[in-house]
C-alpha cells in the first residue's frame, strides 16, 4: 500500500511537472498604411490611415514615419497625441485598435524640417503590431518622394 501511494504521488508530480501553461500562438494580421503628404516651405503635412487586412484583429499597432533629412528642433514640433519623435528624423505613431479587414483612425500630423529642402523622402513601417504575425511586410513598408511644390503625393 505504500509503494502504490508513493506510485500516484510520484505520478501525480510528473503530470505537474510535464504540464505547461498553455501558449497562445501568435495572431495572424496584415498591415496597410495608406495617405499622403504635402510639403510647402519646409513643413510636411501627412495624413494616412492604418488599415488591417487580418484574419485576426490587433489591439493596437505603431507605425514609424522617418525623413530623409533631420526635422527641426524638438520645440518647434508639436505631434498630436498618440506621436512621438524617436530621433533626429523618426517619429511613431500608435494606430489604435484596427479590426480585421477594416481601416483605423485617419493619424495626422506635420514635421518642419531643417533646412527648408526642395525634397525629401519619406518612409513608412509598422515596429509594433501587439504581438501579431504580418507575412506580408511588403505593403506595410511604403516610401514616397515629396516635393516642396504645395502638392499631394500619395502613398
Amino acid at each position: 500500500m505504500r509503494a502504490m501511494r508513493g506510485s500516484v504521488l510520484w505520478g501525480a508530480v510528473l503530470a505537474v511537472g510535464v504540464a505547461s501553461p498553455a501558449v497562445a500562438e501568435p495572431v495572424e494580421a496584415d498591415l496597410s498604411y495608406h495617405g499622403y503628404a504635402v510639403m510647402e516651405g519646409g513643413r510636411v503635412d501627412v495624413r494616412l490611415t492604418p488599415r488591417n487586412h487580418g484574419p485576426a484583429d490587433v489591439a493596437d499597432a505603431t507605425v514609424r514615419l522617418r525623413w530623409s533629412v533631420p526635422l527641426e528642433a524638438r520645440t518647434a514640433q508639436r505631434l498630436p497625441a498618440g506621436c512621438a519623435r524617436t530621433g533626429e528624423r523618426s517619429v511613431v505613431c500608435r494606430t489604435g485598435p484596427l479590426a480585421a479587414d477594416g481601416p483605423g483612425e485617419r493619424i495626422s500630423l506635420g514635421v518642419w524640417l531643417r533646412g527648408r529642402p526642395a525634397e525629401v523622402t519619406l518612409e513608412m513601417d509598422t515596429v509594433w503590431a501587439d504581438g501579431s504575425v504580418d507575412r506580408n511586410r511588403d505593403n506595410d513598408r511604403q516610401q514616397v518622394l515629396v516635393l516642396d511644390t504645395g502638392d499631394a503625393y500619395s502613398f
